[in-house]
């Protein structure tokens, strides 16, 4: 079963992010707790662990924005 990677909320008023950098490729293997992925929201950057061990599939696309809760990647 995949677990599902969504955009989290950082920040009170966060209510979308940029997904600014994937720090692994499509199809690598990541360990819960590693930085997975960069967002850009309220004028910062921030680095987002992956909540789980497996294969990453990615979905989301660098520089594209996206609502808080979105699924932007699987693991599995």
């Amino acid at each position: 079963m995949a677990f599902q990677v969504t955009l989290p909320k950082i920040g009170f008023s966060m209510n979308e992010g940029i997904l600014s950098e994937w720090l692994f490729e499509d199809g690598a293997q990541v360990a819960e707790g590693q930085p997975l992925y960069s967002i850009e929201s309220d004028k910062s950057t921030n680095e987002v662990e992956s909540p789980a061990s497996g294969t990453l599939k990615i979905i989301g696309e660098i520089g594209e924005t996206y609502e808080v809760g979105t699924v932007i990647a699987e693991i599995g």
